[in-house]
């Protein structure tokens, strides 16, 4: 495959869960997912008889960021089904991987963002209004995880 010079559009993506190795059938269809992030902390350094009158920095632990799931809201129960397994254990004996998949113009896979060991920390139902707008009712939830893997 020739190297692309233009970037990739964001609209077109798959979320999945994962049970095993093989990432699951894809999610109703979200509209947004945001928050696909990790950060490596820096320790600091500096021995008292430095030379230099500077610290050293080292890569310390790393924490992945929390991830939030937009989707309009369906009749499909996959998602408050998980959080309602969690909330009512109280222990997130279902740690599915989550896999969020970046799709080209013609829906080939060219990122892949693997959200390992994780679970619904948050789920926001839709806002509700009488004024008559024709808004879509959309649903939220937010996904912590323990690590994420990334494939360009």
């Amino acid at each position: 495959m020739a190297d692309r010079n233009t970037p990739y559009l964001g609209f077109n993506f798959t979320v999945a869960l994962s049970q095993g190795g093989d990432p699951g059938d894809p999610i109703a269809g979200f509209s947004e997912v945001s928050g696909l992030n990790t950060e490596i902390t820096v320790a600091e350094y500096r021995a008292g008889n430095n030379k230099e009158n500077h610290v050293q920095k080292f890569p310390a632990i790393y924490k992945t960021g929390d991830v939030t799931c937009k989707r309009g809201l369906v009749k499909n129960t996959d998602i408050r089904d998980w959080v309602e397994a969690v909330r009512n254990t109280g222990v997130a004996a279902k740690r599915p991987s989550v896999i969020v998949t970046l799709l080209d113009e013609q829906h080939q896979p060219v990122a892949t963002w693997k959200l390992i060991s994780a679970m619904p920390i948050k789920f926001t139902g839709p806002t509700l209004t009488g004024k008559g707008t024709a808004d879509v009712a959309m649903e939220e939830l937010v996904i912590s995880s323990e690590r994420i893997e990334f494939d360009f």
